[in-house]
């Protein structure tokens, strides 16, 4: 890994820490209260933004807040000044829908400006319903057919391997996308292959599309399926942000197969009208909603 000056102070962003993750919120007294407010400024871009575009998936992008945080602000190994650095550690976004709350946590990071989310969904944004890898700098794979990411972040993590380079790739699936059988091979796979250096995270807010997951496709007990498939597994409240932290620093440490850590998580956190309400999936608020939204994320930032 090349090295990095503690002088390397990233504008936008705040710098590289000693491990060479980028953070803005670099380690501190007051690093988890700070990871904690961007947290609402995060929720805060997910209802703007997608009153702006007028569509869009405001459920799935609330629940995984924490989740995201924590990774890009705590766990990844990344830099917004060279988003294609050879050994970034490499975030997989399976669940494409959630889009928006990537974009907001890449603009609180630096990768673009924050005025930008608000062209979320319009023509000839960068930013589309569903991630396009590269668009903006930072989105590592293209995402919409659920199912996908976790091969996806296989290859990368195959990749690594071959090219002898120690980076570790993160993929987040929706618990409604277990469904999808395309997961489970990979999932085999991976244990298959031993890949240490790969972690997945189930957002685990038991709504999918337009209905309760356990209505849909029973599929619990998820540590014990994910355990048969030879994975090290965790369970932890996704919305704290300690718990989720001290997870996947703890899978960073697992030998001789993958980790998955399945977060539990309320669809539409934060918002009481959405929170753990299939309704809002994949609808937009209205401005009126969206007054109401911001009204109860308000907070010290």
């Amino acid at each position: 890994m090349p090295s990095v000056s503690a002088s390397s102070v990233l504008p936008a962003f705040g710098g590289l820490d000693s491990k060479g993750r980028g953070s803005r919120l670099l380690a501190g007294t007051d690093s988890l209260r700070e990871i904690e407010a961007a947290t609402r400024r995060i929720r805060r871009h997910i209802i703007t933004m997608l009153a702006a575009a007028g569509s869009g998936h405001p459920g799935g992008s609330l629940s995984a807040v924490e989740i995201l945080s924590a990774l890009y602000f705590r766990i990844l190994r990344h830099n917004p000044q060279d988003p294609f650095w050879p050994d970034r550690d490499r975030f997989i976004l399976s669940k494409g829908h959630g889009a928006p709350a990537l974009y907001a946590v890449l603009a609180e990071c630096g990768y673009l400006p924050v005025e930008e989310l608000t062209t979320l969904r319009k023509v000839g944004s960068r930013l589309q319903g569903h991630p396009k890898a590269g668009s903006p700098p930072g989105v590592e794979m293209s995402a919409g057919s659920l199912g996908q990411g976790l091969s996806y972040a296989i290859g990368q993590t195959l990749a690594a391997r071959l090219d002898s380079r120690d980076y570790r790739v993160y993929c987040l699936l929706g618990d409604g996308e277990l469904d999808e059988g395309q997961v489970w091979e990979a999932a085999m796979a991976a244990a298959h292959y031993s890949l240490d250096n790969l972690t997945a995270i189930v957002d685990r807010n038991r709504i999918q599309n337009d209905d309760f997951c356990e209505k849909v496709m029973r599929t619990d007990p998820l540590p014990d399926k994910w355990q048969a498939f030879g994975w090290h597994a965790q369970e932890v409240d996704g919305h704290d942000l300690s718990q989720v932290i001290e997870a996947l620093e703890k899978a960073r440490e697992v030998r001789g197969q993958p980790s998955v850590v399945i977060a539990h998580t309320v669809k539409g956190k934060g918002v009481s009208f959405m929170e753990n309400n299939p309704e809002w999936h994949g609808k937009a608020p209205t401005p009126e909603q969206a007054e109401l939204a911001l009204a109860e994320l308000a907070g010290e930032d």
